[in-house]
């Protein structure tokens, strides 16, 4: 079995995943993550600095992802315009693990820890995306609120088309900022 490189990674992530969903986040341990993937905790922790990130994987290259989408956009488009680009361009990356990401969201839901740190890895996105937008001249303050409620959409539209899988993601990312045009108008 791979006790290192991409295939090793993979495998503990769905290692960790299994048993968070079989016996819950609390009592799983990085060495049974470790045996069930067939790799030495030693190896887990060259991948993972501990068993939450397991989890959180795939953000820094959604994040890498979605501020270079910001920063490609077009002239001209307003900040929720180069948002929405944005979160349609990168949506590949989550359609490609879908498999993944509809336990892991339930994983993260029952356990109080991986929410505060759901929390905290949401904020962190929510600055990138602002600094990419203040890195196209949008002042801070409008960068910041775009970036919020921009990233908060994205999440309700991934939330959605984790639940409803006949749509595709982009879908419910029109939809979902459909909707929020809506709530703005008027």
């Amino acid at each position: 079995m791979p006790r290192s490189g991409e295939e090793a990674r993979r495998r503990l992530q769905q290692a960790a995943l299994e048993l968070y969903v079989e016996r819950g986040f609390d009592r799983t341990t990085t060495a049974e993550i470790a045996a069930r993937a067939g790799v030495t905790e030693r190896t887990f922790f060259r991948h993972f600095p501990d068993k939450r990130e397991v989890l959180f994987d795939g953000e820094a290259a959604l994040r890498a992802e979605l501020t270079e989408s910001v920063a490609d956009a077009p002239d001209g488009l307003p900040p929720l315009a180069v948002l929405v680009r944005a979160f349609r361009k990168s949506g590949r990356i989550l359609e490609g693990n879908r498999s993944f990401a509809e336990p892991r969201l339930a994983v993260i839901a029952a356990t109080p820890a991986l929410r505060e740190r759901d929390l905290a890895k949401a904020a962190a996105m929510t600055d990138a995306l602002a600094a990419a937008l203040r890195g196209r001249g949008v002042p801070d303050r409008l960068a910041a609120l775009a970036a919020r409620i921009g990233w908060d959409t994205f999440h309700l539209a991934a939330g959605a088309w984790i639940e409803e899988s006949a749509r595709g993601l982009d879908e419910h990312v029109t939809e979902a900022f459909a909707d929020l045009r809506t709530l703005t108008a008027g």
